[in-house]
């Protein structure tokens, strides 16, 4: 029994005196930056670039959907794209949807 009894006075001052309020907030702010670089701004930018592409959209444009369908704009409206597949085959798509803007003459070559 006496030997329990001096060694939990003996743990209890050798642990470490807490921080202060800086320590203990410095790690959430590193853990915010560190996924604000990692996950966000590769998002955003991603975002950003998406848009600017849709922006940019034409008619006679060759373009693949997310879906992985592919053809020609034929019509641009505000939400709404209407894109050529086959022959006389037009089927609208939201614009959103639009997933690259592919180069002049892909699909008369595959």
């Amino acid at each position: 029994m006496s030997l329990v009894a001096t060694a939990v006075p003996a743990v209890i001052a050798a642990a470490p005196a807490p921080q202060g309020g800086f320590g203990m907030l410095l790690f959430p702010i590193i853990l915010i930056a560190i996924m604000y670089f990692l996950m966000i701004r590769p998002q955003m930018k991603r975002q950003k670039e998406h848009k600017a592409m849709l922006d940019k959209l034409s008619r006679g444009d060759e373009v693949i959907t997310s879906g992985g369908v592919a053809g020609t704009v034929t019509d641009i409206g505000d939400n709404f794209v209407t894109v050529e597949v086959a022959d006389n085959v037009r089927i609208r798509v939201q614009k959103g949807s639009i997933g690259n803007v592919l180069p002049k003459g892909t699909l008369k070559s595959a």
